[in-house]
């Protein structure tokens, strides 16, 4: 049976870690109640055996008052005591009669009393601390709904005056009245009925648009807004508001694709010169693009909204059961029955009376079932519950029946042996269980097929002094491409797998949905899988060219490999994590098209990663300058690296991943006005100009170009290392409970944290291995080049970790656990 402290610790939020019962601090306090008995007992055998002491008497008599017989170590508390506590707690003020309870100082001088009240002050504190903690956060959730219904309203107003419009337009073109007709917008497919909102609505002063201006106005109105052209009616209308200050509503929605930043900006404009307060009469605008993202922002924040919700129920319901479970505790090991009037006392505050939570989350559904989902209950339960993708994917069972078929087949095993494994095959093994299967046979297929490799290479003197260029020159660097990916894929499966076992909610940090989220099985699969392709697609090359096929052929078994992952990367069916690709595939355009994204979190990981894999981008440029040139067929390989446009790219392909987060920070900037984004863009064009020094210092070998190396790649480093350091691990801080650390840790060895520092400088600064020119050959050359670039991947690696860990005890420090929605309408005051 699993412990509750175990179990609480599962179960518990992490982001809301700090506001729970101190479960293991309040068994402390049993255990030291649990030690006073013990150590009382042998205190009263002594004197009975070696004589009386002369503090004998006092001790009978203090047993008698408190009304237990000579040498009891039980604890005699009156159980009125716990009420008066629990009193304390609700209200300040206690009673005078309430003090008699503990005019017997004596009694607690002699006996465990003062280990129970010090539990009892402490169990205090903690009931208050969880009481305080749900008030706020309710209350909190109350506002928020409240708005996200004020939200609603408008919403379904705009929407009943939309409708309106169309059926009197409809009307007056069968009537064959030819003014105020607009062409029709096409149906839209989404979620909500936007069927009947095919055109926007443009008020143009005329008297039949006057009156429908009128009544978006009046329903506006009604829920304490107007439209921007409300400045410009009529001023008998004007003292409606009865003196309060006039109010505007704008349709504020995110920047977050090229396409909302564009109409953002052409909305202001337009609202500008359409809504001009100058222009006699209204002239109202409502589109039906932005109706239909204010309906998907509220929806989203519904989603939020309830998700809140749930989070806070289930922070009531461990609370509450901690209490019942320390207080079962202590009257075990105290020998009392204090729980009951104690727990009475509990249940009465407002963390476990209050039922606006189960309320508000009743008309959640409600709402969002009515209005987001066409009454469909389970539909909307899809939103609010969203549950997590079946880890079990078509890939997995494929490969998992192909790969036990080929090994029966070729160990050549006998009937029973076939029907023993066909039995253990067809047990309903769990997913995960699965994926260890499989991943193990890839790991161990993948370790076999290396060996047999190294072993082909050396026999053909591939790696050797005079082995063939070709080789070297494409064979190489694609599939350097494929190693480099999969070390990245192996350190982000160790990232998941230690985010896991320390609790780092990644999942929230980067946005996630259930279904797009990896989980550390699955990239050690994907790793695998991706590995033991790749050294097969090796040794097949190897062993066509020891038998004297054409160099031609054999030398496109790469491109045709390079080709099939590209082909199951952009692939449409739902088949080998197809959720998963495409949200990489988005945050890649994303990052590609910086700066017009709003820029997320996952986003700026993403191109933190692509700042490692510089070397990964290079190969590919030469790659696709070998296929695309056919010199895999000619086998001029000097064709590509002599060409101007080749040497020029160069720069380009090492630049791109710093210029795409250097215009992520300007960004950021933009959006959110704090100057630290801006000190780390410089940090990334620091790092352009040093790598752009080093390209050309290996071009130009002289003493000015090492000296302009040095300077810009140790002022990048430092620039770097401070980074790192101080602004995304929070380490450096020189007044921290933990030295030069932070104060909050995740692991509890310190030496890791400055262990990793050690490491992290020592690897930030492999960019000397480009300045020293070690006189080496040239596949010595290359291996060295390799081995420095998996040295970055690996770094990265080890970086993301303490990067998401600062990150996460940022939102815990905040209590952040939701995503703030932002909500579409906004108003602003005006003078009218």
């Amino acid at each position: 049976m699993v412990k509750f402290s175990k179990e609480l610790e599962a179960q518990l939020i992490p982001e809301w870690k700090d506001a729970f019962v101190n479960y293991k601090q309040l068994k402390k306090h049993i255990k030291k109640i649990k030690l006073s008995k013990r150590t009382k007992h042998p205190q009263d055998l002594s004197g009975d055996f070696f004589g009386r002491s002369i503090f004998g008497p006092v001790r009978s008599l203090v047993r008698r008052v408190a009304g237990g017989p000579a040498g009891c170590g039980n604890i005699n508390l009156p159980e009125s005591i716990f009420q008066v506590d629990a009193r304390a707690t609700l209200d300040d003020g206690a009673k005078e009669g309430e003090d008699e309870l503990y005019e017997n100082e004596l009694v607690q001088l002699f006996s465990e009393e003062d280990e129970v009240k010090a539990f009892f002050s402490s169990l205090d504190e903690e009931w208050g601390k969880v009481n305080e903690f749900y008030k706020l956060r309710e209350s909190e959730f109350l506002e928020r709904g409240e708005a996200l219904n004020r939200q609603l309203q408008i919403l379904l107003d705009l929407k009943q005056v939309l409708i309106d419009r169309r059926r009197k337009s409809s009307s007056l073109r069968s009537l064959g009245s030819s003014r105020g007709s607009l062409s029709p917008w096409p149906s839209s497919g989404r979620n909500s009925d936007f069927s009947a909102l095919d055109m926007p609505v443009e008020c143009d002063g005329t008297p039949t648009a006057d009156s429908e201006t009128e009544d978006v106005i009046s329903a506006l109105e009604r829920n304490g807004v107007s439209f921007l052209a409300a400045a410009a009616r009529p001023k008998a209308k004007a003292g409606n508001n009865n003196g309060k200050p006039n109010t505007t509503m704008r349709i504020d929605f995110p920047a977050t694709t090229p396409t909302r930043t564009i109409t953002a900006v052409t909305s202001v404009l337009w609202e500008d010169l359409v809504n001009n307060p100058k222009r006699d009469g209204p002239a109202d605008f409502i589109h039906r693009k932005k109706i239909q993202y204010a309906e998907k922002m509220i929806r989203g924040a519904f989603v939020e909204l309830y998700r809140g919700l749930g989070l806070l129920k289930t922070y009531s319901l461990l609370n509450m059961t901690a209490f019942t479970k320390i207080l079962k505790k202590f009257d075990k090991v105290a020998g009392q029955q204090a729980s009951g009037n104690y727990l009475k006392e509990v249940k009465r505050s407002e963390f476990v009376s209050s039922d606006k939570v189960v309320r508000l989350m009743d008309e959640v559904e409600s709402v969002f079932t009515r209005h987001f989902a066409k009454n469909d209950r389970k539909k909307a339960m899809k939103f609010l519950r969203p549950q997590p993708s079946k880890e079990s994917h078509m890939v997995t069972f494929f490969v998992g029946n192909l790969s036990l078929s080929l090994s029966l087949r070729a160990q050549r095993c006998s009937t029973c042996t076939y029907f023993i494994i066909q039995l253990v095959y067809r047990r309903k093994w769990s997913s995960s269980t699965w994926h260890i299967l499989v991943a193990g046979l890839f790991t161990g297929s993948f370790v076999t097929l290396f060996g047999i490799y190294a072993i082909l290479a050396h026999v053909a003197g591939i790696f050797s002094a005079n082995s063939n260029v070709g080789y070297m020159e494409i064979i190489y660097p694609l599939f350097s491409v494929f190693a480099l990916l999969s070390l990245h894929l192996f350190m982000y499966g160790c990232n998941l797998f230690m985010w896991r076992s320390t609790r780092i909610n990644y999942n929230f940090i980067f946005e996630f949905l259930p279904s797009t989220s990896l989980k550390y099985r699955d990239a050690f699969l994907i790793c695998t899988s991706f590995m033991t392709a790749v050294v097969s697609a090796m040794v097949v090359h190897l062993l066509l060219r020891a038998n004297d096929f054409s160099n031609s052929q054999v030398d496109a078994i790469p491109g045709i490999l390079l080709m099939i992952f590209i082909a199951i990367l952009v692939c449409p069916v739902d088949f080998f994590y197809r959720p998963t690709r495409y949200c990489f595939l988005r945050v890649m355009r994303n990052i590609i098209c910086s700066p017009f994204y709003k820029v997320l979190m996952v986003d700026f990981f993403m191109a933190d990663q692509l700042t490692s894999q510089i070397p990964l981008m290079r190969h590919m440029e030469s790659t696709a300058c070998y296929f695309l040139a056919r010199s895999f067929r000619t086998h001029q390989y000097e064709i590509c690296r002599s060409g101007r446009m080749y040497r020029e790219i160069v720069y380009v392909i090492s630049f791109l991943p710093y210029y795409w987060r250097a215009m992520q920070c300007a960004r950021r900037w933009f959006d959110e006005g704090d100057m630290n984004h801006l000190a780390n863009m410089g940090k990334y064009v620091s790092a352009m100009v040093a790598a752009g020094a080093r390209i050309t210092y290996t071009r130009q070998e002289n003493h000015l170009w090492f000296a302009i190396v040095l300077i810009t790649s140790v002022i990048a480093t430092i620039y770097q290392l401070y980074w790192d350091f101080v602004k995304d691990w929070g380490f450096l801080n020189p007044t921290s409970n933990n030295p030069w650390l932070r104060d909050d840790l995740i692991l509890k060895k310190k030496g890791i944290y400055y262990f990793s520092i050690a490491l992290n400088m020592v690897l930030r600064v492999a960019w000397v291995e480009t300045v020293m020119k070690f006189h080496i050959g040239g596949v010595e050359s290359r291996l060295l080049d390799f081995f420095i670039a998996s040295l970055e991947v690996i770094r990265r690696g080890h970086w993301n970790f303490y990067r998401l860990e600062n990150e996460h005890l940022n939102n815990v420090g905040k209590f952040r656990a939701v995503k703030t929605v932002p909500l579409p309408f906004r108003e602003m005051e005006y003078e009218g």
